[in-house]
Formats: C-alpha cells, sequence, structure tokens
C-alpha cells in the first residue's frame, strides 16, 4: 500500500491564493522584532507566506496584510528591503 505524502499547503496573505510551501517564500518576524525573508523556511519565529512575485508583495504592503500577519505596525524601511531581497531572490 503507497502512502501518499501531504503537501503541506499555505495561502498567501496578499492574493490569498493557496499553494504548497516550496512554491511561497517565509517572511519571519523574530522574537527580536526583526522582519526578513526566509529562503530556507526553517527559521524560528512568526511566518507569513506571499507568492515569489513583486506584485504580491505590493499589494501586501498597500493593505498591510504583513502588519496583520505580525499583530505590529511594519516600518516602511522593512517594506523596502523586503522588496529588494525579493528582487535579488528572483534573478
Amino acid at each position: 500500500m503507497n502512502k501518499v505524502k501531504k503537501v503541506p499547503q499555505r495561502k498567501c496573505i496578499a492574493c490569498q491564493d493557496r499553494d504548497s510551501k516550496k512554491e511561497l517564500i517565509r517572511i519571519v518576524k523574530n522574537k527580536d522584532g526583526e522582519i526578513f525573508l526566509d529562503p530556507t523556511g526553517r527559521a524560528n519565529g512568526r511566518g507569513a507566506y506571499i507568492c515569489k512575485s513583486l506584485e504580491c508583495l505590493k499589494k501586501a504592503i498597500n493593505n498591510k496584510a504583513l502588519n496583520r500577519a505580525f499583530k505590529m505596525e511594519v516600518p516602511t524601511e522593512v517594506y523596502e528591503k523586503l522588496l529588494m531581497e525579493l528582487e535579488e531572490y528572483d534573478k
């Protein structure tokens, strides 16, 4: 009897699309309050997932999805840093 391995599903905080964990990028807020992209998906802290597209990140910024996900006011510099990191990751 073959067991089918269940693929972990996550939801993009911007567009609400569900996808496998590997297809989305994790954004983490650690206990020091730092917010950063987590390409490994294993960093300690509270995670929120987003599609690998700049449009989704911009949408998340506009509708303050990260503020809701992390239950805090996310500074503009953090958003700018995430945009730069995602552009680098995309290359």
